[in-house]
């Protein structure tokens, strides 16, 4: 990982050294092991680049990198395939004088235009400026584990890999009421109808899987998207075939994660995925001699991992380090766990993950391998037991029946009602119903000013015809929650100078997955059914058949009880009171405290956005 900007105007007045720096300055705890800038020859263009050395630590490495005389690229994330795709160039004529996969994605790109996108298995977000061509392309990963942001006028056009670098770069700080509102009444933090739509108004994000191409000339931009799931058309499949291949493509992407110059571990939450993951490198021919994993812990709370981490580690033989964050840490780093973010985030969850991340980090890991994806890939999410059994309900009753029963007997008690069988029947519907409620109920917070609402509340609730399991896992993991999961990663892990990595977002492995149908995700009333199958014998049962889901979930009701924090909260009515967004009579009303995942988290909704607005 690394960080990078640009500045890119016809009015070479625009593209000063001094701006460059500005932006890089701005994010360079991206990359704290080099920095360079490059204006090119008519000075339409500015580029500047904070390194996270991984691969090739030596300085031919360095970015702004230039290739053929005519390209220049800047790249943050990694190509996990590049030496396959290495070797396919140099079979092609190309060659290449450092071993970065960023010179095999500028080759890649001469090679293939902008089809080199489909080619690349990685995390990224980069810029190639074209000096025959005087144009600018930009791409972003399939998922989003990348960010990319950007500003246009009729005189300039700015990116980066984060906000913070524009603001550097002179570009006004413009909040936006609709995102605002959305995240009060609901906790949406992106818009799933625009991909684009970021907390301020003037300031666009690149949307995942995406590329965008501007000529500075004119001033003209082109966003496409480049790659796709393809949702309900499934292949039949034996079982044993499908478990087999999910194995295969998982230790494939494990084993591809691994490349490295640099040091690597694993997140170990205690749970499944993380479990997983680390499982999986265990069975790699090159693995980690000196693996170490990370957690988080938190005695005597209730969803504490401690017993599940330590059975784990003690059963592979790995080595643990943990953190146990307190309110006061919370506190202590609040304000610089909103500079990172930027954007509003739903919980105190997050926090859990900035402190294992930096643990890492002070334990001289600079790669960590993470389980994200699983949930929203594989059904791990209790959620989706009405999705599924919606779709059994219509297609097959029988089956409809035995699964109810299984998960019953298992312990889970979702609700099934009239309501769940006219959705099953009747999805469009369900679907516009759903919409006017949730929009209605956004409407009528008795705490937001009515003025607010009257200009600012357009809902965004809006959650497309899904009448099977594969049609919410692809809204999930494309158009609304994975998304928000990667920024929360991506700005923790930079905070301090260290690379995630995600085995279950290899896009070979998402299309598979997706390919099949929904009883391999989930099955007999377990999630993640297929995953589940694929460990046995890797892990201990205890973890491979764990019901209760908690992550990294720290005790956030416990600590939104300590006098400074519910004094911060306090600030944020005052604050959001102020600029007419609550109505003053919240300022009397008893704070309420709730745990990270409550449904209702509307005191740390207010914290975190009156501290992201007024930052």
């Amino acid at each position: 990982m690394c960080g990078i900007a640009g500045i890119l105007s016809a009015d070479a007045a625009k593209v000063t050294p001094q701006r460059l720096k500005n932006m890089s300055a701005a994010i360079a705890h991206r990359g704290p092991d080099g920095e360079g800038c490059w204006t090119s020859p008519g000075g339409l263009a500015g580029l500047a680049h904070r390194r996270l050395s991984i691969i090739d630590l030596s300085a031919a490495g360095a970015q702004p990198m230039h290739y053929l005389e005519r390209y220049t690229i800047i790249h943050n994330g990694e190509i996990y395939n590049y030496l396959e795709l290495r070797r396919l160039l140099q079979s092609r004529g190309y060659s290449f004088s450092s071993r970065t996969d960023t010179e095999v994605i500028v080759a890649a790109f001469d090679h293939f235009g902008e089809d080199c996108l489909r080619q690349f298995d990685g995390m990224f977000a980069f810029a190639i400026w074209d000096e025959r061509l005087q144009r600018l392309f930009i791409a972003r990963d399939r998922f989003g584990e990348k960010p990319l942001f950007f500003y246009q006028d009729e005189q300039e056009f700015l990116f980066a890999s984060e906000i913070k670098a524009l603001w550097a770069a002179g570009i006004k700080k413009e909040n936006n009421p609709r995102m605002i509102f959305n995240f009060l009444t609901i906790g949406y933090t992106q818009n799933p109808g625009n991909g684009a739509e970021t907390f301020f108004q003037n300031i666009s994000r690149l949307p995942a899987r995406s590329f965008l191409v501007y000529h500075p000339a004119s001033g003209s931009l082109e966003i496409s998207a480049y790659w796709d799931i393809e949702v309900g058309q499934t292949q039949s499949i034996k079982e044993e075939a499908a478990i087999e291949r999910f194995s295969q493509l998982f230790h494939e992407s494990v084993y591809r994660r691994l490349r490295s110059d640099v040091r690597i571990g694993t997140s170990l939450s205690g749970g499944l995925d993380s479990s997983a993951v680390v499982a999986s490198v265990l069975q790699q021919p090159d693995r980690p001699a000196d693996l170490s994993t990370f957690s988080a812990l938190f005695p005597g709370f209730e969803k504490d991992e401690s017993g599940f981490i330590q059975l784990l580690t003690q059963r592979l033989s790995l080595t643990n380090y943990s953190s146990t964050p307190s309110a006061t840490d919370l506190i202590r780093d609040f304000e610089r766990l909103v500079y990172h973010q930027e954007e509003p985030f739903l919980s105190s969850s997050i926090y859990a993950q900035f402190n294992v991340y930096g643990l890492a980090a002070r334990h001289s890991v600079k790669v960590l391998l993470d389980g994200q994806g699983a949930d929203e890939v594989l059904a791990g999410y209790h959620k989706y037991y009405s999705w599924y059994w919606q779709e059994l309900y219509r297609s097959d009753k029988k089956a409809f029946a035995f699964e109810l029963e299984a998960a019953r007997e298992s312990g889970v008690s979702d609700r099934w009602s009239w309501k769940n069988r006219l959705a099953a029947h009747l999805p469009v519907y369900a679907g516009i119903f759903l919409k006017k409620k949730r929009s209605a109920q956004q409407r009528r917070s008795s705490d937001l000013s009515r003025d607010f609402i009257q200009e600012y509340g357009v809902s965004y609730y809006d959650i497309p015809h899904i009448d099977k399991l594969s049609g919410i896992l692809y809204y999930n993991t494309f158009m609304n929650g994975m998304e928000e999961l990667l920024r929360y990663a991506d700005r923790n892990s930079m905070a301090h100078g260290i690379e995630i990595r995600l085995p279950f977002l290899d896009h070979s492995l998402v299309e598979f997955v997706f390919s099949l149908p929904s009883h391999f995700k989930i099955r007999e009333g377990w999630t993640k059914w297929l995953l589940r199958q694929s460990m046995e014998g890797l892990l201990p049962d205890e973890i491979v058949y764990r019901r209760d889901k908690t992550g990294f979930e720290p005790p956030q009701r416990v600590w939104m009880q300590d006098a400074t924090l519910q004094e911060y909260i306090h600030e944020a009515r005052r604050s959001l009171v102020k600029k007419g967004i609550l109505v003053p009579g919240v300022l009397q009303k008893k704070i309420q405290p709730q745990e990270a995942h409550a449904a209702e988290n509307h005191d740390w909704r207010y914290l975190v956005t009156a501290a992201c607005i007024d930052a």
